[in-house]
């Protein structure tokens, strides 16, 4: 492990990186435009709030990647929560026709992926989402 990723908290030195995916709920194209615009915005407000560090992120219309670096008081399935639980409630206060395009007001599926990334495997990962792209996914 390269020295130069280390980060150093109180009681602890870590390099802990994650690749976060999680879908709208039945897979409804509702995140573009101004939704879109928002929900990137949302993600580095909320990154820089919980002191975690937002690598990537690509937010297609109807999932969001997140590549991130967080301390290890935050378990994976506390990032998602807390990720997801913000940006409904905002997102669903400030753009009230998500209401009427989604099933009984969920924006987002409860099910997601998470995987672990190594620094050898960063590129990788960051390709993988760039083909996302072209695929329409």
């Amino acid at each position: 492990m390269k020295q130069e990723h280390w980060i150093s908290a109180r009681g602890c030195v870590y390099n802990i990186n994650y690749h976060m995916v999680w879908s709208t709920k039945y897979r409804r194209k509702v995140l573009d435009g101004a939704v879109r615009d928002r929900l990137i915005k949302l993600h580095e407000e909320i990154a820089k709030e919980k002191g975690i560090i937002l690598q990537g992120q690509e937010v297609m219309p109807d999932h969001v990647h997140l590549i991130i670096t967080a301390h290890p008081k935050y378990p994976p399935a506390t990032i998602v929560k807390i990720f997801k639980g913000i940006t409904a409630k905002v997102l669903f206060e400030e753009h009230q026709e998500l209401r009427t395009k989604l099933h009984r007001g969920h924006l987002w599926n409860p099910s997601y992926y998470c995987g672990t990334m190594g620094d050898v495997t960063e590129d990788v990962i960051e390709r993988y989402v760039e083909m996302q792209k072209t695929k329409g996914l």
